[in-house]
C-alpha cells in the first residue's frame, strides 16, 4: 500500500500543469478556419449577418448564396476575434441535423463572448435588438456577465473581468 501511494505522489508531481489562458488571440489568415467554430442555423441568414454586424461588430469573411439567390448556403463571420459560421435552413433536403432555435422553441447552447468591456458590448447588443435573458451584473466568480437572445433565437453570454475600483 505504501509503495502504491509513493508511486501515486510521484506521478502527480510529473503530471503536466494545465495550460495558461492565452494572452493574445491568434489571427486567422484569409484561407484558415478556427479549430472550433459554432455553426448556426437561422431563418434569414442575410438579415442575421446584418444584425450581427450591428450587435456584435461582426466582420464578414465569406458568403455563399444558394441557387435560389434568396438564402445562404454558408457564411463565415469574425466576432471578437472568433469565428462563427451560419446558413439558412434548407427543409427541402430532408430531415436536418440542426434547425434554427425558433423551429424547436429553444436553444440548447449559448455562444460566449469574453470581451474587453462587457458594458459596451451589452449596450450595442441590446440597442441592436437583443432581448435580455439574464441581466448584466457583477458575478461572484469575478466577471461582469449577462445573457441575451438575438432575434434569430440564439443565446449569447457577454462577460469581462470586473474592473477593480481605484482607491482615491
Amino acid at each position: 500500500m505504501a509503495k502504491a501511494k509513493k508511486a501515486e505522489k510521484k506521478a502527480a508531481k510529473k503530471a503536466p500543469k494545465p495550460p495558461k489562458m492565452p494572452t493574445k488571440r491568434a489571427k486567422l489568415g484569409a484561407n484558415e478556419y478556427a479549430p472550433l467554430s459554432p455553426y448556426l442555423k437561422v431563418k434569414g441568414a442575410k438579415q442575421a449577418i446584418e444584425f450581427y454586424k450591428k450587435a456584435f461588430n461582426a466582420k464578414t469573411r465569406m458568403v455563399m448564396e444558394a441557387e435560389d439567390k434568396k438564402r445562404l448556403m454558408h457564411a463565415d463571420l469574425i466576432i471578437n476575434g472568433g469565428e462563427i459560421m451560419l446558413s439558412d435552413e434548407f427543409e427541402e433536403f430532408g430531415e436536418p441535423a440542426t434547425v434554427p432555435p425558433p423551429s424547436v422553441k429553444t436553444s440548447t447552447v449559448s455562444i460566449h463572448l469574453q470581451v474587453d468591456d462587457a458594458d459596451k458590448w451589452w449596450a450595442r447588443a441590446t440597442e441592436a435588438g437583443c432581448k435580455v435573458v439574464m441581466p448584466l451584473a457583477d458575478q461572484f466568480w469575478g466577471d461582469r456577465f449577462g445573457m441575451v437572445r438575438d432575434p434569430f433565437g440564439h443565446v449569447w453570454s457577454i462577460a469581462s473581468a470586473i474592473k477593480k475600483k481605484k482607491k482615491k
